[in-house]
């Protein structure tokens, strides 16, 4: 049986079962023990093939990509993200950033459900994953026109110097620039949905602060900015900028 089979058959049994745990979750609790424990064994086998990527004929294991997520909709509650109809994230929040997950190259299906519910989802995508890349998908901007923002990540840094980045997610900021305090612009005209090339920088201890774009008005600052070497940094602006959750910035490894 070749490795997208044995993927596939784990992927379906695990979401049965899980079907039919919550089936009898509340009619009969002796059923939904019995498959949810079946769901658990399906899933860690499941998982087990996505992570490790092994194959009966020693195929090299490399033969995979990186995937993360980052929920950034602002007022999108608790969510589960699915890969190939297996659960990948159970009841992930708000401003969470996940683990990398190593995932076999070709195309895979993923959607975004509100937890605990598959009646509907909230997003749904086909992506597809690349030998060796690292990427990271975000679902961003208010619940009734949330959509993916999906970034390829360089971790890849040489010893004697950092990168950063800078991603755009707040649904009423306006265009952006990221600049050095009291001085020079680092990023320009940066809209929402919208990330920037990485700079290559030298490692650093910085004080930066976000304007809005073309002028010095501070809309945020991002004080103590530790950028090590060989290292790359993405720079997630998140929030509202009149509203709740506030207007901040969170500094992520990629």
């Amino acid at each position: 049986m070749s490795r997208n089979r044995n993927n596939l058959d784990f992927f379906q049994k695990a979401g049965k079962y899980d079907l039919l745990a919550n089936y009898y979750k509340y009619s009969d609790p002796n059923k939904h023990i019995a498959y949810y424990q079946k769901h658990l064994h399906y899933i860690n086998m499941a998982t087990h093939y996505l992570r490790s990527n092994m194959m009966s004929n020693h195929q090299n294991i490399t033969d995979s990509g990186k995937i993360r997520f980052v929920h950034a909709s602002t007022d999108t509650k608790n969510v589960d993200i699915y890969i190939n109809g297996i659960r990948i994230l159970r009841d992930f929040p708000y401003k969470e950033i996940s683990n990398y997950l190593s995932i076999p190259i070709g195309k895979h299906q993923v959607d975004i459900y509100p937890a605990g519910n598959m009646v509907s989802t909230i997003l749904s995508r086909k992506i597809k994953i690349e030998h060796d890349r690292h990427y990271t998908f975000i679902p961003t901007g208010y619940v009734k026109n949330i959509k993916w923002i999906v970034l390829e990540d360089e971790p890849r840094v040489p010893n004697k110097e950092t990168k950063l980045r800078f991603v755009h997610l707040s649904p009423d900021s306006p265009e952006l620039d990221i600049a050095v305090k009291d001085r020079d612009v680092l990023f320009s005209n940066v809209s929402f949905r919208k990330s920037t090339s990485y700079l290559s920088l030298s490692p650093m201890i910085v004080d930066l602060e976000a304007r809005i774009s073309g002028s010095s008005n501070i809309v945020l600052p991002l004080s103590q900015i530790q950028l090590k070497p060989k290292r790359a940094y993405s720079i997630l602006l998140i929030g509202l900028a009149d509203g709740e959750p506030n207007l901040e910035a969170i500094i992520i490894k990629g």
